[in-house]
């Protein structure tokens, strides 16, 4: 077991908040959490979390903070309350993948008040975050780094400790360019069999033995196969992601061909109602486009 600090807080506890949470706890870490859904702070408190009754009240009892946020005007609005709340030598996680500049808005709001934070975006899907096999991207200070290792131990299989302040981001940037692009490949691939008369389960076993599989190919080929797309990572996240990608890689001068021909797919699935499905939907998106039967 890793070494245990104090109590932990955790402010979001959707699909990745809550599994980061239940893995703290099963770690045997204290943690008090806050979400503005009130069903879920009625599960994290069936396994064990302490529910708070907002983002200042989880600052005020927590060493360490961790946020698992959906958009930037929530990161925004939680940073603000924590500044206002949390004590000086506070320091906080942000998890998510957001443009670099809202980040370090948060992060000088926060230092304002003597509160540190860290950008560590994670790596994987809800599925990854359930059984602790994230991959953390850690950047900000040395020390920050160290006093989070516990946590950083009890949600994932590696970290990354990058260096200063917005590294992990970017990192996250060229990890999800090639989930984004590899998601497409896999769905195309297994519309080709489906076309072509193949068996969509031996498709995936032959594929798998080969040189064009890919880790995507091996998570989200299955839910292909099935054509069940319970939401480890939604449709619609994927392609925010790939839109704030776009527009960085736009900013530092690197050309995108791929995820450029890439997101029309993701958008036009979106608009067909395949949004709030895992990502793996776009092979669902592509047997309709191409009128295809299995």
């Amino acid at each position: 077991m890793s070494e245990m600090i104090g109590k932990i807080g955790m402010i979001g506890l959707g699909v990745m908040g809550s599994a980061m949470a239940r893995n703290l706890v099963a770690a045997g870490h204290e943690v008090v959490g806050y979400d503005v859904e009130p069903s879920r702070l009625s599960t994290f408190a069936d396994f064990g979390g302490e529910p708070a009754h907002s983002a200042a009240e989880v600052s005020g009892l927590a060493e360490l903070v961790v946020f698992s946020l959906p958009t930037t005007g929530a990161l925004g609005a939680v940073a603000g309350e924590v500044a206002e709340a949390g004590p000086e030598g506070l320091l906080c996680l942000e998890t998510g993948t957001f443009p670099l500049t809202d980040k370090l808005a948060a992060r000088d709001v926060l230092a304002g008040s003597g509160i540190e934070l860290m950008d560590t975006p994670l790596s994987g899907t809800g599925l990854q975050a359930a059984d602790a096999t994230l991959v953390v991207f850690a950047s900000g200070s040395e020390d920050g780094f160290e006093r989070a290792r516990p946590v950083f131990d009890a949600i994932g299989r590696s970290t990354h400790y990058l260096g200063e302040f917005g590294n992990g981001s970017k990192m996250k940037y060229v990890a999800n360019l090639l989930v984004a692009v590899h998601g497409l490949a896999a769905a195309e691939a297994h519309a080709l069999g489906i076309a072509a008369g193949l068996d969509p389960q031996r498709v995936q076993e032959v594929m798998e033995d080969g040189v064009g599989s890919s880790k995507i190919f091996e998570i989200r080929g299955p839910m292909m196969v099935a054509d069940d797309y319970p939401a480890a990572a939604r449709l619609d996240i994927l392609l925010k992601d790939s839109q704030i990608i776009r527009e960085f890689a736009r900013s530092v001068g690197a050309p995108t061909p791929l995820l450029d021909a890439t997101v029309p797919s993701y958008e036009a699935a979106s608009e067909a109602g395949l949004g709030d499905l895992d990502a793996a939907a776009l092979c669902r998106y592509l047997e309709e486009l191409g009128g295809l039967e299995r």
